[in-house]
C-alpha cells in the first residue's frame, strides 16, 4: 500500500474512531525503547518522539485510553498537551495517571497575564490529574506585544516563577511560530526549552528556523521540534486531518526525508503531527534508523520545490 493511501485511512480514523477496527490500528504499535536525548541544560532525558496531545482532540475517551498506553509501551516518555487542544487534557488525564511517575509531562498556558495563566495552570493540573508539570510553557507567543505583557507588571511570568518556586513546575519554556518573537523571548529570560517549527520546507523556502535554532543552541536550551512533516497550509475544506491546519508530505520517501531533516539536527525531540497516525509513522521511522543522518540535499530541494511553507519568509 502506498503511503498516500495509508494516510487517507489515518484521516478517516480521526473522524470515525468509534469503529473497533480503527481503534485496533493502534494496538500493535510494538514495544521497545526509543532513543532518548538530553533536554538542554535541564539534564532530563526525553524520547526523541514526543506524544502530541492534540491528536486526542474530539476523538473520545476510548481512543485516549488505548493510545496513551500504546505510546508509553512503545517507548515514548515525553507527553505534550495544551488547553488550546479542546478536550485533549480531559482525555489524557485518566489513562496517563498510571504512567505519570515515569513520563515527562509538558503543558502550556494561552494567557499572557498573571491571573489568566494561574487559572490555566490549576485547571490543567486538575484535568491531567497531577500535582506538577515537568515543563510548563507559554503557548504560541506570536507578537512582541504579547512578550511585553508576559514580562510586564502582573504578567504571566510572575505565575511561572511562583509555580516553579512552589514545585508545581520544574522547568519553564515557550513555544512560538514567529522568529522575531522567539528571539525576543530568549533575550529576556533564561528559558530551559523552546518548542518551535523545525521543518524542511520552512527552512529551505522561507529561511524560517535557522536563526532561532542557532540562538537556542548557544543558550543550551532544549530544542523541541514542531511540524516536521508539514508541507503547506490547507483551507479547512481541503484538510486531510481535522486536527491539523496543514497537509503533510504524503509519500514514504518524503516523510522519511522530512523526519531525517528534523531529527538529524541538534534537537531533543520532535512532537508527532496532529493526527495519531503520525505517531505510528514516526515510531516506525525511528525503529528503521539506528542512526539518523541528514537527508540528501538534492532530495530535499526536489520535495520542497514550489512548496509554500506553513510559515512565511523572514524579512532580513
Amino acid at each position: 500500500m502506498k503511503r498516500r493511501n495509508f494516510i487517507k485511512i489515518g484521516a478517516a480514523a480521526g473522524m470515525v474512531l468509534q469503529f473497533p477496527e480503527i481503534l485496533g490500528m493502534y494496538e500493535n504499535i510494538g514495544e521497545g525503547e526509543i532513543p532518548r536525548r538530553i533536554l538542554g541544560k535541564t539534564g532530563e532525558k526525553l524520547s526523541i518522539v514526543g506524544f502530541g496531545g492534540v491528536a486526542l482532540k474530539n476523538n473520545g475517551q476510548e481512543f485516549a485510553n488505548k493510545l496513551i498506553p500504546a505510546a508509553f509501551n512503545a517507548g515514548i516518555n515525553y507527553f505534550d498537551v495544551s488547553p488550546r487542544y479542546g478536550d485533549a487534557q480531559e482525555r489524557m488525564g485518566p489513562p496517563l495517571k498510571e504512567y505519570r511517575n515515569n513520563v515527562f509531562l509538558a503543558c502550556k498556558t494561552k494567557f499572557r497575564d498573571k491571573e489568566g495563566a494561574e487559572g490555566d495552570l490549576h485547571n490543567s493540573l486538575k484535568l491531567l490529574q497531577t500535582d506538577h508539570f515537568d515543563l510548563y510553557q507559554f503557548h504560541m507567543v506570536s507578537t512582541l506585544d504579547e512578550v511585553d505583557q508576559i514580562f510586564g507588571p502582573k504578567g504571566a511570568m510572575e505565575t511561572m516563577l511562583k509555580a516553579k518556586k512552589e514545585g508545581k513546575v520544574k522547568h519553564i519554556g515557550f513555544s512560538a511560530h514567529d522568529e522575531q518573537t522567539a528571539l525576543r523571548m530568549m533575550e529576556l529570560f533564561e528559558f530551559e526549552s523552546i518548542l518551535y517549527p523545525i521543518n524542511c520546507a520552512c527552512w529551505e523556502n522561507a529561511n524560517f528556523g535557522p536563526q532561532v535554532y542557532e540562538t537556542a543552541k548557544k543558550q543550551d536550551m532544549g530544542i523541541l521540534a514542531l511540524k516536521a512533516v508539514a508541507r503547506q497550509r490547507a483551507p479547512k475544506a481541503e484538510r486531510l486531518y481535522p486536527n491539523m491546519f496543514y497537509n503533510p508530505f504524503s509519500e514514504d520517501e518524503e516523510i522519511d526525508n522530512a523526519l531525517k531533516f528534523t531529527l538529524s539536527k541538534d534537537i531533543t525531540a520532535t512532537v508527532h503531527a496532529g493526527d495519531s497516525i503520525f505517531m505510528k509513522k514516526t515510531l516506525d521511522f525511528v525503529r528503521r534508523h539506528k542512526t539518523i543522518d541528514a537527508p540528501d540535499e538534492k532530495a530535499i530541494n526536489k520535495m520542497v520545490e514550489g512548496v509554500i511553507p506553513v510559515f512565511p519568509r523572514i524579512q532580513t
